[in-house]
């Protein structure tokens, strides 16, 4: 359950890739154009001296480029390019607001929250943020690049429970289709979710076929295109 601490965080904390970490980012790649830029020119300037050679035209048009315009702009190309791409990474990255009443978990522009009465413990499993419910179902399980220590620092600070790795992870087990000692139900949703599992694309779906065994009162967790799962104390 959550912990009763003397002093907890004021303002929620957020985890995800930070500000100035986009900006290094993006450094870094107009570094990179920079240098592309220099081999380009390098590379233009040997194939004009080898009549022989192919792209005979393009090569020289690049020689035709006066310097550092050409540099400038295949490192202003590579900046915008890998701005882009950070951007991107962070659209598709999990960003968690932990406060002391709420997670709040946004991925892709879509949020949900979790009450924080609800949450009885917090860890990461193989760079997976979970969030155990008192009856140990998992209220979430999604795939998360913080650095652990300031998850931990994060959730400590509101006031949660904070484990170093799963209490319940020696309870899982290979799941195999029509298995005994599981429902139908149960059952015919992992054969689904084996499927979508399979094609690896559709997290939404996977998380949808998660809550729904989640409310039979089976955990599941995946390895690969492997699915393992145990029984929550719901399913008593």
């Amino acid at each position: 359950m959550k912990e009763e601490q003397n002093a907890t965080l004021d303002e929620p904390s957020v985890l995800g890739q930070t500000n100035a970490e986009t900006v290094l980012a993006g450094a870094a790649f107009a570094v990179v154009g920079a240098g592309l830029g220099w081999l380009v020119k390098l590379a233009a300037k040997w194939l004009v001296s080898l009549p022989w050679a192919p792209m005979q035209g393009p090569a020289k048009l690049v020689t035709s480029l006066p310097e550092p315009g050409l540099t400038i702009g295949i490192a202003s190309l590579g900046a915008l390019i890998g701005l882009g791409l950070v951007l991107y990474g962070r659209f598709e990255d999990l960003s968690v607001t932990v406060a002391g009443d709420s997670v709040t978990l946004t991925r892709k522009g879509e949020s949900w929250q979790v009450p924080g009465s609800g949450i009885a413990l917090v860890f990461l499993d193989d760079k997976q943020f979970v969030l155990l419910g008192h009856d140990g179902g998992e209220l979430a399980r999604e795939k998360c690049d913080v650095d652990t220590k300031r998850v931990a620092a994060a959730v400590q600070g509101h006031g949660y429970a904070w484990a170093e790795k799963d209490p319940h992870k020696d309870e899982f087990r290979r799941w195999v289709s029509g298995m005994a000692g599981i429902s139908e139900g149960a059952n015919a949703l992992l054969k689904a979710r084996s499927v979508v599992l399979e094609k690896g694309s559709d997290l939404e779906q996977l998380r949808e076929l998660r809550a729904e065994l989640g409310k039979l009162g089976v955990v599941v967790r995946d390895d690969k295109k492997k699915q393992y799962f145990r029984m929550s104390n719901a399913s008593s």
